[in-house]
């Protein structure tokens, strides 16, 4: 899921999963248009419109909104109201830094949490994705959501209620977010896989330190190649009116 390792952007929004209540069904939808950009980021966020727009009742829209707050995707601040979170070159190198360290602490734990079936399922799911062409080509390497996300998976696997919280249930979401609506191609597609590869292999031996080190190392090498694409006119790209 590394920002910088060959992300490839979809023109699609992502799929909503299956939701049980009206709430459900329209957090889903909201944080979809929200990450592909649909909901501008920065724009305001109108009860009433949205309950328009959507065909839903004002207090569906309020609980779904709240959940957005939750998951750090819309911000509230008093006589202000709501508003979808901004984007900034800032902002998305911040996020690099703290996936840097919650990451690798999460393959630490998952070097001693998950099962050996758990590590077999994650070494399958890497067969898989060597198997899109444009990986092979050394040209993107793009990741579904959810369980078909390695990082995703890993976090999961450290089997610690507060990291999955802040990764899983917060910050992954902010993190499509940026690769949707700035998402920049890069060399790295290639490494990033091998890197994973290897980060799988660390945690098959149960060597937790060797796990996070080797995260922290691939966290790290996406944020340079993302610095240097900055230094190339990235910050144009997130600040267009200068």
């Amino acid at each position: 899921m590394a920002f910088g390792s060959g992300f490839n952007v979809l023109n699609t929004c992502i799929a909503q999963p299956i939701a049980s209540t009206a709430v459900d069904m329209l957090f889903h939808r909201l944080r979809g248009d929200i990450i592909c950009g649909q909901i501008a980021a920065g724009s305001k966020v109108n009860e009433a419109e949205l309950s328009r727009q959507y065909k839903v009742g004002r207090s569906t829209v309020r609980e779904a909104l709240a959940r957005l707050v939750s998951a750090c995707l819309v911000s509230r601040k008093a006589n202000a109201g709501a508003r979808v979170i901004e984007l900034s070159v800032h902002g998305l190198l911040e996020i690099y830094h703290v996936r840097e360290a919650l990451e690798g602490m999460a393959c630490r734990l998952a070097a001693q949490n998950m099962t050996g079936a758990e590590i077999a399922e994650l070494q399958q799911l890497l067969e898989e994705h060597m198997q899109n062409s444009e990986l092979q080509e050394g040209r993107a390497y793009y990741q579904k959501e959810g369980d078909l996300d390695f990082h995703y998976r890993l976090v999961k696997g450290s089997a610690n209620s507060e990291l999955i919280r802040l990764l899983c249930d917060e910050l992954y979401a902010k993190v499509r977010m940026y690769r949707y609506q700035f998402g920049m191609l890069s060399p790295r597609a290639s490494d990033a896989f091998s890197e994973h590869r290897h980060i799988v292999q660390a945690i098959a031996d149960r060597d937790g330190e060797m796990a996070e080190m080797l995260m922290r190392r691939h966290i790290r090498a996406s944020r340079i190649n993302v610095e240097r694409q900055m230094d190339g006119g990235l910050d144009l790209a997130l600040n267009p009116a200068g």
